[in-house]
């Protein structure tokens, strides 16, 4: 046995509060010209990789009791693949919207914790020969950034290349045997070695207060002062901060690369500045199309990576990173001060994360977080105004096309979690020349979930004519 990092065992112990804490990606293929009408069953039989040379991350199960003295920690277990991975057949001729409810449909199921905590689903019958492949793995296992480092990994830039299996760990993360905490040699660990895991997560015990003090002064001194940063609870009550049914609602949208680095470029702004404030602008067109836009700004939890683009995710933590509340300028009716607003606020949480560091950020915000998300799940308890509406956050990925077996990633869709408080939660991921948007929310919250994907678009043009950018007929 090992411990489990602190921000697995926090989420693991959320679940049992709350709702799944799993992430899921739909990567969307194009089959090959010379693929046959067996082509997603051989995509089936690549999922079957050999249990014995899976990702040692996707071999074991979590596990708390008196033998580990109450902490979490993961277990090396027999891997049966018939149990995580499946085919999924939707009826012929169905089109993305079915797609998305069958995905809506298999992301509100919770995985199993009794064995390893993923499924992969091959799913085909829609937009005429599109495969696409569902991956489901807990966000105790790997975090959105680690998802998508674990998804490069499984694909290359070859479109000629076959053979390739998913899952199977490359030859580093290959666990030695007499290695400690291996399968040959799990013992009980020793409850010490769990609490200095546990706390070494965030930092030593007196550098680790200093930030914490540092991070919460400062957040109040700049938004009393006037600066970016955004006060707990000054969020407005929405319908995305109810509590949760069964059901999950999800789409995507995609989004031009080349759009969006032209708006940066023109205003002195980052690509993901433009695209949280497109985001922002479809959230916007949507609450006034339903007559429930506040009058105060809404406001995101932001997660923010602290590790390296070039760092491995096979090995620390599982989760690597800190957490910002970010106002969205939802109040404003001009794209481009909207853009403004969100510009300053995200430079402030990038900088406060790079600051404090990864624990100490969520220990600042935790305050803010536990009684957004908690409140929810109690009967007849208060509704103070929350600390935030939804949850947005940025993955990158492969900066040019991948292949598997032959079929082109067409799209890489990110679906996050959402649980009772934060009925809202939007991804994207940049793949190729596009970024791919995933909005997941509860089906109560928003059944018509789909009508984003074109607010997407009308809020990116009115970006671009706010800010002066005109675009040719037929430009990307």
């Amino acid at each position: 046995m090992t411990a489990m990092d602190a921000m697995g065992a926090l989420m693991m112990t959320a679940e049992e509060l709350s709702n799944p804490m799993h992430i899921t990606a739909l990567i969307v293929l194009d089959p090959p010209e010379d693929a046959g009408r067996g082509f997603a069953d051989e995509l089936l039989h690549a999922c079957h990789a050999d249990a014995n040379h899976l990702d040692s991350r996707l071999r074991r199960r979590p596990h708390r009791g008196v033998d580990t003295g109450g902490a979490w920690v993961w277990r090396e277990t027999e891997t049966d693949l018939s149990r995580h991975v499946f085919r999924r057949s939707l009826p012929e001729g169905s089109n993305r919207e079915t797609l998305w409810s069958l995905v809506g449909d298999l992301h509100a199921e919770p995985l199993d914790r009794t064995r390893p905590m993923w499924q992969a689903h091959v799913i085909d019958g829609f937009d005429g020969n599109r495969i696409g492949l569902l991956v489901k793995v807990h966000h105790s296992v790997v975090d959105g950034i680690g998802g998508l480092r674990m998804i490069e990994s499984w694909v290359g830039d070859d479109p000629a290349r076959r053979g390739m299996r998913l899952f199977a760990a490359a030859p580093s993360r290959e666990v030695d045997s007499d290695e400690p905490g291996s399968g040959a040699t799990s013992r009980i660990p020793d409850p010490l070695a769990l609490v200095r895991s546990t706390v070494g997560a965030a930092a030593s015990g007196a550098e680790f207060a200093m930030r914490l003090g540092k991070g919460g002064v400062l957040n109040v001194f700049r938004a009393l002062t006037g600066g970016p940063a955004t006060l707990p609870f000054s969020a407005p009550n929405t319908r995305f901060n109810g509590r949760l049914g069964p059901a999950r609602a999800v789409a995507g949208a995609e989004v031009s690369r080349t759009r969006v680095r032209a708006v940066g470029e023109a205003t002195g702004t980052t690509g993901n500045d433009v695209l949280t404030t497109v985001v922002a602008g479809a959230l916007r067109y949507w609450l006034l199309a339903h007559r429930e836009l506040p009058t105060e700004s809404l406001v995101a939890i932001c997660p923010i990576t602290v590790r390296a683009r070039d760092a491995t995710t096979d090995g620390g933590d599982a989760n690597a990173f800190g957490v910002a509340l970010c106002t969205l300028g939802t109040e404003l009716d001009d794209p481009a001060q909207r853009l403004a607003v969100v510009h300053r606020s995200m430079s402030d949480a990038k900088h406060q994360v790079a600051d404090l560091g990864s624990g100490a950020s969520l220990a600042v915000a935790l305050p803010a977080i536990a009684p957004t998300v908690l409140l929810p799940q109690i009967p007849f308890a208060p509704t103070p105004r929350p600390a935030f509406n939804l949850a947005l956050s940025s993955v990158p990925g492969p900066v040019s096309d991948r292949y598997w077996n032959g079929a082109r990633v067409e799209a890489i869709y990110p679906v996050s979690t959402v649980y009772d408080g934060l009925a809202l939660n939007i991804t994207v991921c940049s793949y190729a020349g596009h970024l791919d948007i995933g909005y997941v929310a509860g089906r109560e919250q928003l059944p018509d979930i789909e009508t984003l994907i074109p607010l997407t678009e009308q809020a990116l043009s009115d970006l671009e004519e706010a800010v002066g950018i005109t675009r040719q007929a037929g430009s990307p």
